[in-house]
C-alpha cells in the first residue's frame, strides 16, 4: 500500500506541471497576513505572532501522505529547538478537523495546525493547485477520494517559509516534488 501511495504521489507532483503552476513567494516579500483558528480552537494571527518572534509556516497535504507525516514528526521532535530560538511553528492543510486529528495522532504534533477550509491561505501564499481529473480517477480507484474527505481536489505544494519579525519572508522551501522538504537543520540555522 505504501508503494502504491508513493507512485500516486509521484504522479501527483508531475501533474502540477501541467496545470496553472503554483509559485513560491520570494525572500524579502511581505508575508501574506491571515488570522485563523487552529485545531485546538486557538486564534492564530500571523501579524501578532511575528511581533513576538519568527514564524515557521509549513503547508502539508494531509494525514494520508506518508511524507507529510514524516516531516511533521520531524518538526515536532525539533520543536524545543524552534522554541529556544523564539520561533512559532504553524501548519496549514486543506484537511478538515477529523483528518487533522489523525495527523496529530500519527505525528504527535503539538504546534498549531490550521484547516484552510476556504483555501484562502493556500491561495494567498500561491501554493494551491487542483489535481487533474485523470489523477482524481486514479486516486479514487485506490480508495482515496479527496473530494469526499476534504470537499475538493485542491492540495498545496508542500512548502515551508520563515517569516521574520518585520513581516518579511526570510526563508523559502518550495518544491513540487512532495518528497523534498525543508531541512530542519537549515531552518534552525536560518532562525
Amino acid at each position: 500500500m505504501k508503494k502504491l501511495f508513493t507512485i500516486l504521489l509521484t504522479i501527483s507532483s508531475l501533474s502540477i506541471l501541467a496545470q496553472d503552476t503554483p509559485r513560491a513567494l520570494n525572500i524579502g516579500d511581505k508575508a501574506p497576513i491571515f488570522t485563523a483558528t487552529d485545531h485546538a480552537g486557538k486564534s492564530v494571527n500571523l501579524k501578532e505572532l511575528t511581533k513576538k518572534g519568527k514564524v515557521v509556516l509549513m503547508f502539508y497535504r494531509g494525514a494520508w501522505c506518508p511524507y507529510c507525516n514524516k516531516y511533521m514528526s520531524e518538526i515536532e521532535k525539533a520543536l524545543p529547538d524552534f522554541s529556544a530560538k523564539n520561533a512559532t511553528v504553524i501548519a496549514i492543510t486543506p484537511e478538515p478537523e477529523e483528518s487533522i486529528s489523525k495527523a496529530v495522532e500519527k505525528t504527535k504534533a503539538t504546534f498549531s495546525i490550521i484547516y484552510d477550509k476556504e483555501r484562502s491561505i493556500m491561495k494567498q501564499w500561491k501554493v494551491a493547485y487542483e489535481m487533474s481529473p485523470d489523477l482524481q480517477t486514479k486516486y479514487k480507484g485506490y480508495g482515496l477520494d479527496l473530494e469526499k474527505q476534504q470537499g475538493d481536489w485542491m492540495l498545496p505544494v508542500p512548502a515551508t517559509y520563515i517569516i521574520g519579525k518585520n513581516g518579511k519572508i526570510e526563508f523559502v522551501h518550495f518544491d513540487e516534488n512532495y518528497q523534498k522538504r525543508a531541512d530542519i537543520k537549515e531552518l534552525l540555522k536560518t532562525l
